[in-house]
């Protein structure tokens, strides 16, 4: 099962709804194609600063490594950012997104990103009434284990000096 954050994007001019097609849902967790083509994943997520950021850090590294004359260990450090870039591409993607505008709303788990999307929007939808326009219908958390009210004499597993048992 996958975990995906959900991002809702600003809303435009005139409209008073956010568009669900809009949405955009960000998967957590390592990306495969972002450690073996770095800079294209970048290009193809329109992520720009990240990518200038990226090019900076390897021409610094580039020339630390050429300049203490440990260009040798070059292929190491380079597999090493590839990791990092891959450890930490729904980082960089939710980095991106916030930048835009976009508001983290949620997160959603599903085998693939189409389930993932159908128990949002199920879930978006339950939330929104139909009645009211203008509203945000968020997914919330599911909903946990029972908790004691305030008013019980136990906490944790052990009752209260002088309570009754």
């Amino acid at each position: 099962m996958a975990v995906y954050t959900v991002h809702e994007p600003p809303l435009r001019g005139g409209t008073t709804s956010p568009e669900p097609e809009r949405f955009v849902f960000v998967r957590d967790g390592f990306s495969f194609w972002a450690l073996l083509f770095g800079p294209v994943w970048m290009l193809r997520h329109r992520m720009w600063l990240v990518l200038i950021g990226y090019v900076a850090v390897m021409v610094g590294i580039a020339a630390v490594l050429h300049f203490t004359g440990l260009a040798r260990v070059g292929p190491a450090v380079w597999t090493l950012l590839g990791l990092l870039i891959g450890f930490e591409a729904g980082t960089l993607r939710r980095f991106t997104l916030r930048r835009r505008g976009f508001s983290n709303i949620g997160v959603v788990v599903g085998d693939d990103l189409e389930l993932a999307e159908r128990r949002f929007f199920d879930a978006w939808m339950r939330k929104s009434s139909p009645g009211e326009s203008g509203t945000r219908g968020h997914a919330g958390a599911p909903a946990g284990p029972h908790m004691p009210h305030p008013e019980s004499r136990v906490l944790g597993l052990f009752p209260e000096p002088g309570a009754s048992l």
